[in-house]
């Protein structure tokens, strides 16, 4: 521990604290733009200016660790002025396009500009337009806006481990691209939008498609369903002034329903419906060896982006189950409009998730379209849905509570807890063991396998059999598992896991590409996600499975009903045909 004193308080913190942290710690808010505590402090936006009694000059108190006995003054007149002309600066290099951009509202140099009073500025305006990357259609590149923080470089390249995106060219030409200044689209970036959570600005957005949706909308022939993924009714909240992870998954329904959506659905229905299939090709690899082990999760699909491109020697490990919203389509096309005697071609299924790399999956029509029909038409975030609400004019702190649609809108904490790192896994686990011992797991919570470790490893003991799992998070973190088990693999061992769930954002789905960023956060700043904003999402999803009805996937009413109507059993051909799908190895991107 060491001791300092800023604006003449005392403070004792561990030693390594910067000096912004340290303050923070004494309620002082030193303004930042490029400071993010999930990447490396690069000091680059230069607004974060303190003063040290004793140095002649000011220091950046992002990047400067706190010294024993330092004296530190965080505000005057000067450091005012220096961050004022710092700000200036930037401004100058940034178009004046606020009514328009995407980021409006929630932009975090938008909110310093506000805070500094900056209403005109003694520097002209000199920046260049600079084309739009939309080549993915699940992101957009506008290098106009870009402030070269270097947060998205630093996730993207050292928290991702993926490397698209980059710097090109010097000075005032400076601008973010994909490495090497080629499309995104042909870059190995697997559209996890990690870097469109941590800009600040406007310079990386998720791609808008809700003018789409709104025309299905007005369109009398097309039959309108929507479903919601976990992680959304833990977040939308916060674009409307609630607290940061609680639940609203009921003004979520009602929300769609006054928007004109004919069903309302629920995509932790899907979530059900993807661990009876998972479940049980875990128990088929694990007892009968039909197949490799570990078995792999395949519900994310920047993580199956990411494997087709860099580890495509593990698609045999990885299970066939399409993911949960996947799944909703594919019986929404099907079972649902058999029952109700609706034409499947002029369903338009929108699901809302809180993923950019699901606009990503939904594109994949060769492999998501086993029905005869693409199962999910559009993919929204969060925070397209959240502008949603707000064309509409919906008051979404007063809409009254209502019910999703069935049959596919039933479902169990199983389906819930799908949104956060580890639940997968242990909604896997609970039906996994019924399956293997005909009887129902006591404790139902896998407490090694939850919480924001990057890595969770774990023995779990079936009633004297063992099965050896890991839960990784953050593509990074997931590489790391990987290349364990291919170690094992060459060297002729026996697999380090049998099970092996993985999301490629850190904290799993609830921290995802198209999340809020979390506006109402208590920190300070940055207003983004952090992870006092990833656990108290997490919790809302694993209160809402300590409080339900039914915890177990199997146990699911209506899942029950879909197997013994419609599907037959768990793996068998016609669930097969529907609920599964296959891999294309892209051995180009191969480190």
């Amino acid at each position: 521990m060491i001791k300092a004193i800023i604006d003449n308080v005392e403070i004792e913190v561990e030693n390594g604290t910067s000096i912004l942290d340290a303050a923070r710690k004494v309620g002082v808010d030193i303004p930042t733009l490029c400071h993010h505590p999930d990447v490396c402090a690069t000091a680059a936006c230069g607004i974060c200016v303190v003063k040290v009694k004793g140095k002649p000059n000011m220091i950046r108190a992002c990047c400067t660790p706190l010294e024993n006995n330092m004296e530190i003054t965080t505000l005057d007149p000067e450091i005012v002025e220096v961050r004022r002309t710092v700000l200036e600066l930037i401004l100058s290099n940034h178009p004046n396009e606020c009514l328009t951009c995407s980021r409006s509202g929630h932009c975090e140099l938008q909110d310093i500009a506000s805070e500094f009073g900056m209403r005109e500025t003694s520097l002209p305006n000199i920046s260049k337009s600079k084309p739009k990357d939309e080549s993915t259609h699940a992101l957009v590149l506008d290098p106009s806006k870009c402030i070269h923080c270097g947060r998205c470089v630093e996730v993207c390249q050292n928290t991702q481990n993926v490397w698209a995106l980059s710097f090109l060219n010097r000075g005032l030409d400076t601008m973010i691209s994909a490495a090497g200044g080629i499309d995104l689209a042909d870059s190995p970036c697997i559209n996890c939008g990690q870097c469109a959570a941590h800009c600040p600005t406007g310079a990386i957005s998720e791609y808008d498609e809700t003018q789409k949706v709104w025309d299905a909308l007005l369109d009398k022939d097309t039959y309108t369903i929507v479903q919601i993924a976990p992680a959304v009714r833990v977040a939308i909240g916060e674009e409307f002034g609630f607290p940061v992870g609680e639940n609203l998954t009921g003004k979520v329904y009602a929300s769609l329903r006054k928007m004109g959506f004919d069903k309302v659905f629920d995509t932790n229905f899907g979530a059900d419906l993807t661990i009876m299939e998972e479940a049980s090709e875990f128990v088929e690899r694990f007892t009968k060896g039909t197949a490799p082990l570990p078995l792999i999760t395949s519900c994310c699909p920047a993580w199956v982006d990411l494997m087709e491109k860099y580890h495509d020697d593990m698609i045999p490990n990885f299970s066939s189950c399409k993911s949960p919203h996947e799944m909703v389509g594919a019986m929404a096309k099907t079972y649902f409009a058999e029952k109700m005697g609706i034409d499947p071609a002029k369903i338009m299924m929108v699901s809302i998730m809180p993923c950019t790399a699901k606009k990503f999956e939904v594109s994949r029509s060769k492999e998501m379209s086993s029905s005869g029909f693409q199962d999910v038409d559009v993919s929204l975030t969060t925070r397209e849905f959240a502008r949603m609400i707000k064309q509409a004019g919906i008051s979404f702190q007063r809409i009254e509570d209502q019910e999703a649609d069935n049959p596919l809108g039933e479902y169990s904490g199983a389906g819930t807890i799908f949104g956060a790192t580890g639940g997968v896994m242990t909604a896997a686990l609970r039906t996994a063991y019924n399956m293997i011992t005909k009887e129902e797991l006591g404790g139902v919570i896998f407490e090694d396998v939850v919480g924001l470790e990057g890595i969770k490893e774990a023995e779990i003991d079936i009633k004297g059999t063992k099965i050896r799992i890991a839960v990784a998070h953050g593509t990074g973190n997931v590489e790391k598992v990987i290349e364990k088990v291919r170690a094992a693999r060459e060297a002729g061992e026996e697999p380090p896991y049998h099970f092996i769930e993985v999301m490629a954002c850190r904290g799993g789905c609830v921290a995802g590409g198209g999340q809020p960023r979390a506006i109402n956060s208590e920190a300070p700043r940055p207003r983004g996600i952090t992870d006092d904003v990833r656990k108290k999402r997490a919790e809302g999803l694993f209160k809402e499975d300590r409080e339900a009805k039914t915890r177990l996937s199997h146990q699911n009413e209506s899942i029950q009903k879909l197997y013994k109507e419609y599907l037959g059993a768990p793996l068998g051909e016609k669930a097969h045909k529907l609920l599964h799908t296959h891999y294309i190895p892209r051995p180009r991107y191969k480190r």
